[in-house]
């Protein structure tokens, strides 16, 4: 892509999708007013569907400016293999027999915490559920921690500002949760193989932070909103219980699926019998998260494919800045970006320092609860948490606002700890 014009369209393209993913509530909205265009509002304030969209108009651009082969050659040239693992995983995370293995599990911690069952479960969601991402990765994590918490926190009756406390806590965590390896989070496995960061150095260096971060961030918040948190989970749809044998077979898939995540063609082929499983023991399953896994893969797909233009402007400012300046400028950069294709451009640095190195993934992952597109996973909580929102819809802004508290803490555990 040598053509002079392409990198102006990519960046305005890209600039545009940001507006339309922090103005997508305004479109549901008018949907309401518009019954007569409600369709194509309500597609257009789905943010899942935001990048994915300008994807598409990026591509039709590019046609018209380098030809349509050298089109076609750009978006096939991408990797997609992280929107398929974020498909795959959060359908088999969260289908019935892992949730049911998951909550029996939250259910027996938070009985023997000396709190209220819904503060207990609220708590673990918050706290040791993101922490488990560094083993699971953060798209299972995410998907997991989202339907804990969405019969306690995200309901309609709770007040919007403690939903976006909550969303704003659960999307740093996450971001955060998975620092304590290598491979979980994707601003970390980005950079480990070319810095050779193994996850003895990542628990070492990152990981005793970041839990002391989520740990705090999940105990504030839920003492925050301790009010509001008067229902007992157990009151919430139950889930089947399947026999044992169904339980484990589900949960060996997942981890095979964890262990195969560089690997498209050998999970998705695992995906696929994990498909014909659930079809032959549909009696035992609850329904699958096809659908908002779907839109979340198309999301992270724009976003790989807007992204891959973006570096004319971001490498500059990354290769420019101090390492102290590099922490704030990632964190900030994370907001209006992917945060792993931040740290990917730090990567192709040469000579870069030690100190810079954590400098820029500190940050990174400091700030990739800020937005929607700041972290991979963040599209999956808000497809399968946006529901219990008004409008059934997540404000860029509320989200902006509920996370601001809970980016300064984890931003002070990394850079002064």
């Amino acid at each position: 892509m040598n053509h002079p014009a392409v990198d102006t369209v990519a960046a305005i393209v890209f600039a545009i999708a940001l507006l339309h993913t922090f103005s997508a509530r305004h479109f549901e909205r008018l949907s309401h007013r518009f019954p007569r265009h409600a369709g194509l509002l309500h597609l257009l304030g789905e943010v899942e569907v935001v990048f994915g969209f300008w994807a598409i108009v990026l591509v039709l651009l590019l046609a018209f400016v380098v030809g349509p082969a050298a089109a076609i050659d750009y978006a096939e040239s991408r990797n997609y293999t992280e929107p398929l693992f974020v498909f795959v995983v959060m359908v088999v995370a969260g289908s019935g027999p892992v949730l049911t293995a998951v909550r029996s599990l939250v259910d027996t911690a938070a009985a023997r915490l000396p709190l209220p069952r819904a503060l207990a479960v609220t708590w673990l969601g918050l706290g040791v559920v993101p922490l488990s991402g560094s083993l699971v990765t953060e798209p299972a994590a995410m998907t997991i921690a989202a339907l804990t918490l969405a019969p306690l926190v995200f309901r309609r009756d709770v007040p919007e500002r403690i939903k976006y406390l909550a969303l704003g806590v659960l999307f740093v965590n996450i971001s955060i949760g998975g620092t304590l390896t290598s491979y979980a989070a994707p601003p970390v496995l980005m950079v480990a193989s070319a810095w050779n960061w193994d996850s003895a150095f990542m628990l070492q260096t990152f990981g005793w932070k970041a839990a002391a971060a989520v740990m705090l961030n999940a105990t504030v918040a839920t003492w925050l909103m301790r009010r509001s948190l008067r229902s007992d989970p157990m009151a919430a749809a139950p889930l089947p219980q399947p026999p044992l044998a169904v339980v484990m077979v589900h949960l060996a898939v997942l981890a095979m699926i964890v262990m195969l995540a560089h690997h498209p063609v050998a999970f998705l082929a695992l995906f696929l019998l994990f498909l014909g499983f659930t079809q032959a023991y549909e009696r035992h399953q609850s329904p699958l998260l096809v659908r908002e896994a779907l839109l979340v893969a198309f999301f992270l797909a724009g976003l790989v494919v807007l992204g891959g233009l973006q570096a004319w402007w971001l490498r500059p400012i990354v290769e420019s800045l101090e390492p102290v300046a590099l922490f704030f400028g990632a964190l900030t950069l994370t907001a209006v970006t992917d945060n792993a294709a931040l740290t990917y451009l730090g990567s192709l640095i040469p000579g870069i320092s030690d100190e810079a190195k954590y400098m820029l993934v500190a940050g990174a992952v400091a700030g990739g609860g800020l937005t929607v597109i700041a972290n991979a996973p963040n599209p999956a909580g808000v497809a399968l948490l946006r529901r219990g929102f008004a409008d059934e819809s997540i404000g860029a802004g509320g989200l902006l606002l509920g996370a601001l508290g809970p980016t300064v803490v984890a931003a002070a555990a990394l850079l002064l700890l």
